[in-house]
């Protein structure tokens, strides 16, 4: 299992949708919220992803589709 910790920025039009809990489930990902910040016009999210490599790669992929900006943050972690 591998670890990784990104910073994910929604448009307005993704605030409301259950991205995180779509892509989560889809690649089988646990995600574990560190900081979030939610406006009427951005949503912010801190997560720390964790799962296969391949899934994550795959989920990240997946997020960037739909629009999310997603970056990498200090802090990852090699799988164990």
């Amino acid at each position: 299992m591998a670890t990784k910790r990104v910073k994910l920025t929604f448009p307005q039009d993704l605030i409301k949708e259950p991205v995180i809990f779509t892509m989560a489930r889809k690649f089988d990902i646990m995600p574990n919220i560190r900081r979030a910040k939610v406006t009427e016009s951005v949503g912010e999210v801190v997560l720390e992803l964790e799962g296969t490599e391949k899934k994550l790669e795959e989920g990240i992929a997946y997020l960037k589709e739909r629009g999310v900006a997603v970056e990498t943050t200090e802090g990852d972690v090699p799988g164990a």
